[in-house]
């Protein structure tokens, strides 16, 4: 196919996935289900007009899920606005780490018992597919900063907690790989202390502070000017900004991303209590009672619902820096999730395995729910939500930067084949089971939950 083939081809599958969209809301689907039909369409199994080998060209891949990360991540922060004491920031803290770690350790036991999976291979795979993912779990997580239920809001956070916190082991796992003998003491305290003792709180620390202080910064400037420009320059100042000096500092970008979300929606929080709009808050946009808000809606409502005229007081301000960053960063992690996961389709002819199929519906059947239901022990968390959050951990994304980033650090053929299968088999499966069965479980939900209000 030449250049216009292309073209004309990309803007059929972009026709066909926006008028969709209608549709694919009554069907126990999502629109990812469009371009992952489409890459497996246009590879060798039906047209074998795309050929994608994932660790022929690791490079590129690693680049391009990374920005999709990091745009995700950040805008995943910015839409959950609810006060760290919230019920949804605890169970977050549980899923993102306990639970994964459990997964970790599952995955790797499992893959080491029943397939003779080398340790430290057994470790990386483990590592791999044990993140949720910020892109794909759109359908569960929290869609705006009005949503405050629990379970989205947990599920949110941990997508956006363990992208950074699963990374030190499977650079733990490459460690392994990389010594044949047995690693010295002083390697491992390297790395704890790189990865985990540095890497993770500085992350967090740098990311939230470059996000609250930026957002404070811009509002202050932009109502002393009375600017009423888009402010998508400094949403895309404040993510690059934030990815920059986590990586100069080597700590985790993707914790940084996500904190600098999360950083510029707090100093929303603080700016609306201090200096409420007077139109602020309708009968539709009452904030939960945990939240630190002030009960003022969020700010960005000003603008969609075109409450904002010329003036530009710090509550509209903030709005209009929050409204562009997510709408910019909405278009822009679509298109670059669109690309990826159209590209695994097209390469899931090439790398698919029953092994990695067994181990995927392993992690998805028995070692994810089982890991979230120990973790969320003694949480106070009805065991209906709990058997949800342990079925809806979307894999997506993260488990194909993974990839890409051991593929990029010296793994052999046979392993590269092998975590390339496993890594794209567990994507694909999980873009079918998790799709089919969110929306159905959804639903079910919120009428489980109308009904009990009713009740009360």
């Amino acid at each position: 196919m030449g250049l216009t083939a292309w073209i004309a081809a990309c803007g059929v599958l972009l026709l066909l996935a926006g008028l969709a969209t209608g549709w694919i809301r009554r069907l126990p689907i999502t629109s990812f289900w469009i371009f992952l039909a489409a890459g497996v369409v246009g590879g060798p199994w039906f047209l074998d007009q795309v050929w994608i080998d994932f660790p022929k060209h690791p490079e590129w891949v690693a680049l391009a899920s990374e920005l999709a990360l990091v745009v995700s991540l950040f805008i995943g922060g910015l839409k959950l606005r609810v006060g760290f004491r919230h019920v949804a920031w605890r169970t977050a803290w549980r899923l993102a780490f306990p639970a994964m770690l459990l997964c970790i350790g599952g995955v790797c036991v499992a893959m080491h018992l029943l397939f003779g999976t080398p340790w430290e291979l057994a470790l990386l795979c483990g590592a791999m597919i044990a993140p949720t993912d910020p892109v794909l779990a759109s359908i569960v997580a929290v869609d705006d900063a009005s949503d405050h239920d629990a379970m989205r809001g947990a599920l949110s956070g941990e997508a956006g907690l363990n992208d950074g916190a699963a990374l030190p082991f499977l650079i733990l796992a490459l460690l392994l790989l990389d010594h044949t003998g047995s690693v010295s003491d002083g390697a491992l305290g390297h790395w704890f202390f790189a990865n985990i003792a540095w890497s993770l709180p500085v992350g967090v620390a740098v990311g939230g502070g470059i996000g609250w202080g930026l957002g404070l910064l811009g509002t202050r400037i932009k109502s002393l000017t009375n600017d009423t420009a888009p402010s998508d320059f400094l949403a895309m100042a404040i993510m690059m900004l934030a990815y920059a000096a986590a990586e100069s500092l080597s700590a985790s970008t993707f914790l940084a991303a996500f904190s600098a979300g999360v950083g510029l929606r707090h100093a929303e929080l603080m700016i609306v209590a201090r200096h409420p709009h007077r139109h602020g808050v309708s009968s539709g946009d009452q904030a939960s009672p945990d939240d630190v808000g002030g009960g003022h809606a969020p700010a960005e409502f000003l603008v969609k619902r075109g409450k904002v005229g010329d003036e530009s007081g710090p509550a509209e301000s903030i709005g209009r820096v929050v409204f562009d960053a997510l709408s910019f960063g909405d278009t822009l992690e679509r298109i670059l999730a669109a690309v990826l996961v159209f590209a695994t389709g097209a390469a899931v002819a090439r790398h698919w395995s029953l092994q990695a199929i067994a181990v995927a519906l392993l992690l998805f059947v028995l070692v994810r729910p089982l890991s979230v239901y120990l973790s969320t022990v003694g949480a106070g968390i009805p065991r209906p939500r709990r058997l949800l959050m342990g079925w809806l951990g979307v894999r997506g994304i993260g488990t194909i930067n993974y990839m890409a980033y051991a593929l990029t650090h010296g793994l052999n053929d046979d392993e590269s084949g092998m975590v390339t299968a496993l890594a794209i088999t567990t994507v694909v499966l999980s873009v079918v089971l998790h799709g089919v069965t969110a929306r159905p479980l959804m639903r079910w939900r919120g009428r489980r939950m109308r009904e009990h209000e009713a009740n009360s």
